[in-house]
């Protein structure tokens, strides 16, 4: 983009009560109906009057479909409302983000609910037979949020990373064990044979149909790459994703949370040629929140200055993990020190640290809001200081 600082969203979105229950087809409460309908005045939801004839409706498909459909809307238009420049549907369309995936394709089987951070659950399946994509998984999502607006669209979705972690790996584990006696070696040479399989027969196919129908920015989500930090995890995981974006007119980034060091993925990261942006957390590891002269937890943002990389920053600037509003001025100040230590301001982007999914849609809004006025301070002063 030419703007200087362009704001986005990197995680997903709270699903609203009335979607969460509406889609399973329970009653909402009065205060659900409520919600539903201060948020479509608020956010000026053409049309939001048939979410709320929906919601009184009896269950069936057309209604659950109907109000997932209305939640993605509502959540294109609050990042709007907000000021962001990049958008997407908040994760609405799904149920999430590991499950979206694999429930889709060939090979995996369910095994139960498993804790993922704090108090909340994933579906974790198993890999039971070779893997394979069947059909385009993200498209509907990708074309139903290009339709709602005029904005540039992103379509993040799980890497094979973290589809490869957050599996159990009976299939490949069984395919060596007649060879690999060694335990440990087995779960090694089981866990990078699923990795490229993943890449190879899942995402790129994923991808190659994405392209196809015209999405120009895919952001691949790698949680569980910050759990596992070391440079052959890194380079495995380079080599999965060269494989998987090699060849395509299109942009890719990718989002990592959460590392205790993000230093520690680089420069082998940099490898990863189809990569031109990394979106990484750093207000939740901002020492200083009113000035920069002891302002730490920046150093892979000059580290990536030193390496010349020419890669671009999300730069998160906003804690996902608590209700306390960031000023603008605040936002303003990491921005402009993340600039000066990467040397190059256009590579700076400015978003949360993370999905801001625990947080109510109260508190997301008055956070993006602010973290887009602090961008435009930053702009401000950047230009008249240039």
């Amino acid at each position: 983009m030419n703007k200087l600082f362009p704001t986005q969203e990197i995680g997903s979105i709270g699903k609203p009560n009335w979607r969460v229950l509406g889609y399973r087809g329970v009653p909402i409460t009065d205060e659900d109906f409520s919600e539903a309908r201060y948020w479509g005045k608020k956010l000026k939801v053409e049309g939001y009057e048939k979410l709320l004839e929906l919601l009184k409706s009896d269950d069936s498909h057309e209604v659950r479909e109907g109000i997932r459909e209305w939640s993605a809307v509502y959540a294109i238009r609050l990042q709007e409302a907000a000021g962001l420049d990049i958008v997407f549907d908040g994760e609405q369309w799904r149920t999430e983000m590991y499950e979206a995936l694999v429930k889709e394709v060939n090979g995996f089987r369910f095994i139960g609910h498993v804790r993922s951070w704090d108090n909340k659950y994933y579906r974790k399946a198993s890999v039971v037979e070779e893997i394979k994509w069947l059909k385009p998984v993200y498209l509907d999502e990708y074309l139903f949020t290009s339709a709602h607006t005029d904005r540039v669209v992103k379509l993040p979705f799980t890497g094979p990373y973290t589809v490869t972690d957050w599996s159990f790996n009976e299939h490949y584990q069984r395919l060596l064990s007649e060879t690999v006696k060694d335990p440990r070696e087995l779960r090694k040479r089981a866990y990078r044979d699923l990795l490229f399989e993943v890449s190879r027969k899942l995402i790129r196919p994923e991808i190659e149909s994405l392209v196809a129908s015209g999405v120009r920015w895919i952001q691949i989500d790698e949680p569980a790459l910050s759990t596992q930090p070391g440079k052959e995890q890194v380079s495995d995981f380079v080599q999965a994703i060269n494989e998987a974006t090699s060849g395509f007119d299109c942009k890719f980034s990718l989002h990592v949370c959460y590392s205790s060091d993000y230093e520690a993925l680089f420069p082998e990261l940099l490898e990863a040629r189809g990569i031109s942006q990394y979106a990484l957390e750093f207000a939740n590891r901002d020492s200083n929140r009113t000035g920069e002269a002891k302002r730490s937890g920046y150093g892979v943002v000059k580290l990536l200055g030193e390496l010349a990389a020419g890669k671009e920053v999300g730069l998160g600037v906003t804690d996902v993990h608590n209700d306390s509003v960031e000023s603008p001025s605040l936002v303003r100040d990491r921005v402009l020190h993340a600039a000066r230590l990467i040397g190059d301001p256009s590579l700076i982007y400015v978003n949360p640290d993370c999905g801001l999914r625990t947080r109510s849609w109260k508190v997301t809004f008055n956070k993006l809001v602010n973290m887009s006025r602090g961008a435009e301070l930053a702009r401000e002063e950047y230009n008249q200081s240039a």
